[in-house]
């Protein structure tokens, strides 16, 4: 059991790199070589893996946690009719529901991870 609670603060990194990488993944089938930039965003979580910074944990935290805010504003939204979205953004918006409430709790323990003492 205490192998696990050590690897357990990167959690978070590890689902951001998964996560670009299917999203690079996907653009990649579609656009090749074009697709290739998107890798670029997977070099910080990386960089917490092998170097821990709490000022980039912090940073990353509070990107992500705006971005995910942002998103659960359009979810809102949308829930309370207050823009009409189309069907196929609609669909989209089903589909990617639990990707950002993953990326909004994610970036919440990015932040805790940040606050704590340890590092």
């Amino acid at each position: 059991m205490k192998p696990l609670n050590q690897y357990y603060k990167f959690i978070p990194y590890l689902y951001f790199i998964a996560a670009i990488a299917y999203w690079f993944t996907d653009v990649n089938k579609q656009q090749g070589i074009s697709a290739y930039p998107i890798l670029l965003f997977a070099v910080p979580f990386i960089w917490q893996l092998f170097k821990p910074s709490k000022h980039l944990n912090f940073t990353l935290g509070i990107i992500f946690v705006c971005l995910s805010s942002y998103m659960i504003l359009a979810y809102l939204s949308d829930l309370l009719k207050i823009i009409s979205f189309s069907e196929t953004v609609k669909s989209f918006i089903i589909v990617g529901g639990l990707f950002v409430f993953t990326n909004f709790v994610m970036s919440l323990w990015m932040i805790r991870n940040s606050i704590k003492k340890t590092f």
